[in-house]
C-alpha cells in the first residue's frame, strides 16, 4: 500500500499518548532507566517494523507498570524485570507450542469486539481525565481541575483536539477516483486528500516538544549528553517471587488477549492482506522481554490500541515505527536520561487528544457487530471489563454468555417416560437476531 512519508511520520506519533505518561511515570516513581528503554524500544520498533509491514507498536505492559508505581512499596526495577521477563516466557511458549494459534481460531469474535471496545473505551476515559484535569503521575490520580489558559491549559488540549479533527476527519478514507461527471464530489475529495495529506499529529506532538522548552526554560541547563551504561540487573530470587506474583500474574491474561488476540484481529480488520499471526506476534513479545529486561529495559508489549492510534493517523506500513524506532534511538544515545526533564514539562493535555484519538479508533472496531446476540455478548463483555477493571474478568463472562446462548439455540431430542421428543430453540431470536 503506497503512503506519504508525512502520513507514516504523522502515524509514528499516534501512540505515544499511552507509551510517554507510563514510560514517565515508571522512570519518576520506579527508578527506572530511560536511557536503556529508548534504546531498547527503538530496537523493537526497528525489528518489528520491518518484520510485520504494518505499524505495529510496542506498548508499556500496563498492569505491571499499575502494580509497580501502586504497590506499597513499589516494586524495584528487578522486580519490574522479573514481572515482565514472566510473561514473556508464558507467551513465548503459548506461540512457539502453537497454543496461541488454536485459541486465537476458537475465540469467538463478540468476545474479541468486547475486549477491543472496552480498552478502547478505557482509553478514551483516560485520555479525557488527562484533558480535564491536572496529573499526577507519582500518585497516580488527577488533580485540579484544569485552567482555561497556560501552556498546559485546556485552551491549548481544545486547540490540538480541533486541529486534529479538521486535517483528520473522523478517519475516513476517500477514494482517489471518481467519475468526470461528479465534478462536485471530486474536489471536495481532492480538498480532504489535501487536508489528510498534513501530518496533523507530528505536528501537535512537536508543538508540545516545543511547550516543554518555553513552560521552563532550565530544561536547557540540565541537559547532559550521551546514554547511561547498560549492563545487567543484580536480581535474587525474591524478585522472581515478588515480580511474578505481583506483576506477571495479573499481566499474562492481558497481554494474551490485548497484545495478541486484540492486536491480531485488529490487523486483519485494519490491513485484510496482512492479518498477523498469532504465533508470531505471541514470540515477538516473549523474544522482546527475554532480550530487554535483564537489562533494566521497561517490559513490553503490542497493543491494539497503539495500532488503533498509529493508524488513526496515517500509519499504513512498517517505515511509521521505523522512523519511530529511529526517533527513540537518537534522544536515547543522545539525551540518556536527561530527556525526563523534558518529558515531564510535556503538556498532558495534548497527550490526552493523542490518546482520545487512539482509543475511539480502538472501540470503532467493534462496530461490526450486526447481531443482537453478538452485541448483546461484546456489549456484556466490555462492560464487565470496564467496570471490574480487569479484561481477564469480561473475557471469562463474555465467554461463558456465548456459550449459554448458543446452547439455549441448540436443538435437543431424546425419549424417556412420560416425555416426548421437544427441543430447546427461541424463535424469538431468530426474528430478532438482527439490528433494525
Amino acid at each position: 500500500m503506497n503512503n506519504s512519508l508525512s502520513s507514516e511520520l504523522s502515524g509514528a506519533v499516534g501512540d505515544l499518548g499511552t507509551f510517554i505518561p507510563i514510560v514517565l511515570t515508571l522512570t519518576l516513581v520506579s527508578h527506572l532507566d530511560l536511557s536503556t528503554t529508548l534504546i531498547f524500544t527503538a530496537l523493537y520498533n526497528l525489528t518489528t517494523g520491518l518484520l510485520f509491514h504494518i505499524p505495529m507498536p510496542v506498548q508499556p505492559m500496563k498492569s505491571i507498570a499499575a502494580v509497580a508505581v501502586s504497590e506499597t512499596p513499589h516494586l524495584t526495577t528487578s522486580q519490574i524485570a522479573t514481572a515482565g521477563a514472566s510473561t514473556a516466557a508464558v507467551l513465548f511458549f503459548l506461540g512457539a507450542t502453537g497454543l496461541m494459534s488454536t485459541l486465537y481460531r476458537l475465540l469467538p469474535l463478540p468476545v474479541v469486539r468486547g475486549i477491543q471496545l472496552s480498552q478502547g473505551l478505557s482509553f478514551a476515559f483516560s485520555a479525557i481525565k488527562y484533558i480535564r484535569y491536572n496529573q499526577d503521575f507519582v500518585a497516580s490520580k488527577a488533580t485540579t481541575p484544569r485552567a482555561w489558559l497556560g501552556l498546559d491549559g485546556l485552551v491549548v488540549a481544545l486547540s490540538s483536539l480541533l486541529f486534529l479533527v479538521i486535517f483528520t476527519g473522523s478517519g475516513d478514507h476517500y477514494d482517489r477516483n471518481g467519475s468526470d461527471d461528479d465534478q462536485p464530489r471530486r474536489r471536495n475529495s481532492k480538498r480532504l486528500r489535501i487536508l489528510g495529506s498534513i501530518p496533523a499529529a507530528l505536528i501537535v506532538f512537536l508543538l508540545g516538544l516545543v511547550l516543554c522548552f518555553i513552560r521552563d526554560p532550565s530544561i536547557f541547563g540540565d541537559i547532559k549528553f550521551g546514554p547511561s551504561k547498560i549492563g545487567f540487573l543484580s536480581i535474587t530470587w525474591n524478585d522472581w517471587k515478588v515480580g511474578f506474583l505481583k506483576g506477571a500474574v495479573p499481566q499474562i491474561p492481558l497481554s494474551v488477549l490485548n497484545s495478541v488476540i486484540a492486536v491480531c484481529k485488529l490487523s486483519g480488520d485494519l490491513f485484510p492482506d496482512r492479518e498477523l499471526s498469532a504465533a508470531k506476534v505471541s514470540v515477538s513479545v516473549g523474544v522482546m522481554n527475554l532480550v530487554g529486561c535483564w537489562f533494566g529495559a521497561m517490559p513490553v508489549c503490542h497493543g491494539a490500541g497503539g495500532l488503533a492510534g498509529q493508524y488513526r493517523f496515517g500509519a499504513r506500513s512498517g517505515w511509521s515505527v521505523v522512523y519511530l524506532g529511529i526517533g527513540k534511538l537518537i534522544i536515547g544515545l543522545v539525551f540518556g536520561n536527561s530527556f525526563v526533564r523534558i518529558l515531564n514539562q510535556f503538556p498532558i493535555g495534548i497527550l490526552g487528544v493523542l490518546l482520545l484519538f487512539a482509543g475511539i479508533e480502538l472501540a470503532m472496531a467493534s462496530r461490526d457487530m450486526n447481531s443482537k446476540e453478538e452485541s448483546f455478548v461484546m456489549l456484556v463483555c466490555a462492560a464487565v471489563s470496564l467496570t471490574g477493571s480487569s479484561a481477564a474478568l469480561g473475557f471469562v463472562c463474555g465467554i461463558l454468555l456465548f456459550l449459554l446462548l448458543k446452547l439455549r439455540k441448540m436443538e435437543y431430542s431424546g425419549s424417556a417416560p412420560g416425555f416426548s421428543k421437544f427441543k430447546f430453540e427461541s424463535t424469538v431470536d431468530a426474528e430478532t437476531s438482527s439490528i433494525p
